[in-house]
């Protein structure tokens, strides 16, 4: 509706314009009333039009002048008037009369065409005010918050949605039941959490639970991230802190989501100096807007972060983050309830078992599995598939673990023998050992970065706890590669291809001297210090709390570690020579070894025949690598024995 009004508006304007400097378009002459009887005799005037307050004289082609005007009090309007000042009758008649009226269309743009350009300079003026206003205003709304709220009635996630999180759904179904039902905690006296804390590894569905405790609740979800709160304005993020919290309390009771916490809750003081800076303030005012408020006010905050190490101890002190929810990464019946529910709307195929791929994917989480649905479901649509089969899902899973294949790129026949006893290496002296990981997968078509690779099958129960003996094992594993080129090839010469093996197996090493304990020299104790300055870094932060000459002894064991693990692998290659030969040709020739062909390749039996792999997608939609270097030490180093991560701790 105001567009229409700019465009009539517009629309007018032009035509008084145009009318305006068609009538003015000719000089204008002001001559007497006897000056224009003389015209008129002489037959010179073409036509005269009487306005209220004056005459317009229009002259003949030719005549002295083109446009003349006198005033109307002069004389007569009437014709025969003129005879009276010697125009003969022949003259007046050769002359048209038009008599514009006051309603007349002539009289009004004629008005338009004088008080047209005095509204649009004051429009224009207007305009200037507003936008100085719009600007005030922007500057003045730069301290509001920048939270989105989702209102309550129109849930679109829920304790449904929902999954391998049992445990942290069972604590925050108190915060719901709180929120539908004040009133039964209230006359018990209990006092509801003001804060949630939800602390986990990124992907585990942190955000998600949050949403979905605000769907079953019913109530407004305010979302925010603790970066959206600072800017470069001093006092700008305290301002927003205070303005999110009027609007919960108006919107009571009600859920308020920070994501992030930690850009906003580092530990006060940590900083170069101990500066008070605006992040700082930010946090003072948070830290005061969660003491202020009342029992009755039924707001309940909820942050998230993954790093809970790093905040402030103020934040979480019992009144303000009084409960805290670990989401831990699934087990394998978390695995396969979160699988179902990503699979929900899909269409598997009969073969499709859910239960074996959370099996087979140890160390997973939502966003993880959620990603492996996703891709299964684009290389079904790639192939023209109705359905997602097993094997497309078996393929995601080995995309979102080791990355696409790159069968494009080209290899020397001898870089392929060598990837190839280097995989089988590996494979060989793990499963040689009563300890070692079972092999999954062993494969020499690049995927990613990485020239081959070997896929070991680790269970949950390894991932949380592992002995000795077990990490022994992985070492000697992990040596594997190496060990297998100093045999088979020429004596002393080994490649690149071992780089990712002994940043990995040194890096074990390590840990099982300074963290875990594992040293019989050194006995059961942890050396260095792993609490880091919070804006130093994890590097500059760490405090060595031993002397040189046990750091000498650190170095001393895990160098015999090490070694003796590379003896091990040198050993049990030796002894199995024959099954390292036997592994090599097949990946020579097949590229690929599964689980199954090896487990019966060493066992002396009948190799089943390799599963067939997706259709491949049209030759379009290949990218050829042709033109990178396959022999870069970058890639060429990467051996692919990428186990799934060590433990942490015991």
């Amino acid at each position: 509706m105001k567009n229409s009004l700019v465009y009539v508006l517009i629309v007018i304007a032009l035509g008084a314009i145009l009318y305006s400097v068609r009538t003015q378009s000719a000089p204008k002459t002001e001559l007497t009333i006897s000056e224009v009887a003389t015209q008129i005799q002489r037959g010179n005037v073409e036509k005269i039009v009487v306005a209220e307050d004056d005459l317009t004289i229009h002259f003949r082609p030719g005549a002295e002048y083109e446009l003349a005007i006198t005033r109307k009090e002069s004389a007569s309007t009437a014709p025969e008037q003129f005879a009276t000042l010697g125009v003969s009758e022949q003259a007046r008649s050769n002359v048209k009369w038009e008599v514009q009226r006051p309603g007349d269309w002539g009289n009004i743009m004629v008005l338009l065409s004088y008080t047209l350009p005095a509204v649009f300079v004051i429009g224009f003026i207007y305009f200037i005010l507003r936008q100085a206003q719009g600007t005030n205003n922007q500057a003045l709304s730069f301290g509001k918050s920048k939270a989105r709220m989702v209102p309550g009635d129109q849930p679109t996630v829920t304790f449904d949605d929902v999954a391998g999180a049992d445990e942290a759904k069972e604590e925050l179904q108190e915060v719901v039941e709180f929120l539908q039902e004040p009133e039964k905690f209230i006359g018990l006296g209990a006092r509801i959490p003001k804060g949630v804390l939800l602390v986990g590894s990124p992907g585990t569905g942190k955000t998600l639970l949050a949403k979905a405790v605000s769907g079953e609740a019913g109530v407004p979800f305010f979302s925010i991230s603790g970066s959206e709160f600072v800017e470069m304005f001093v006092g700008v993020g305290a301002s927003r802190v205070r303005d999110l919290f009027e609007q919960a309390k108006k919107n009571s009771p009600c859920i308020v989501f920070v994501d992030e916490i930690d850009a906003v809750g580092r530990q006060r003081g940590a900083g170069l100096g101990g500066s008070h800076d605006e992040r700082e303030q930010t946090l003072n005012q948070i830290l005061v807007e969660m003491d202020g408020f009342d029992t009755d006010t039924n707001v309940i905050i909820v942050a998230a972060t993954n790093r809970p190490d790093i905040l402030d101890p103020a934040l979480l002190r019992p009144g303000r983050f009084d409960r805290r929810v670990v989401l831990d990464r699934p087990d394998m019946v978390g695995r396969e309830a979160i699988f179902k529910v990503h699979v929900r709307g899909k269409p598997l195929a009969t073969d499709v078992k859910l239960d074996v791929l959370a099996k087979s994917t140890p160390g997973f989480v939502g966003a993880d599995i959620e990603n492996t649905v996703n891709e299964a479901a684009i290389l079904a649509a790639r192939t023209n598939q109705k359905s997602i089969s097993m094997r497309d899902m078996e393929a995601a899973v080995e995309r979102v673990v080791l990355g696409p294949e790159r069968k494009s790129r080209i290899i020397t026949e001898r870089e392929r023998k060598i990837t190839a006893y280097h995989e089988a290496g590996h494979a060989v002296v793990s499963r040689a050992q009563p300890e070692g990981e079972p092999v999954r997968k062993i494969t020499i078509i690049p995927r990613g970065i990485a020239a081959g690779l070997t896929w070991y099958l680790t269970s949950d129960e390894d991932q949380r706890l592992a002995t000795k003996s077990k990490l022994k094992a992985r070492l000697a594993a992990m040596l594997g590669g190496r060990a297998a080129e100093e045999l088979v090839f020429e004596k002393g010469e080994v490649t690149t291809g071992a780089s990712n093996d002994l940043e990995q197996v040194t890096s074990v090493a390590r840990q099982m001297v300074t963290r875990w304990g594992m040293s019989d020299k050194l006995g059961p104790m942890a050396f260095g210090k792993k609490e880091e300055l919070v804006f130093l870094g994890r590097e500059i932060g760490e405090q060595r709390d031993f002397s040189e000459s046990v750091a000498e002894e650190i170095d001393s064991e895990v160098r015999t570690l090490v070694a003796d693990a590379h003896k091990l692998a040198g050993k049990l290659l030796k002894k199995h020579s024959d099954k390292l030969d036997e592994v090599a040709n097949y990946l020579l020739e097949h590229e690929t070894l599964e689980l199954e062909q090896f487990e019966a390749l060493w066992n002396d039996e009948t190799i089943p025949p390799t599963k067939p792999p997706p259709s491949a997608p049209p030759s379009s939609d290949l990218t050829a690598d042709a033109e990178e270097d396959a022999t870069s030490d970058d890639d060429s180093a990467k051996s692919g024995n990428d186990p799934l991560p060590i433990p942490s701790g015991a």
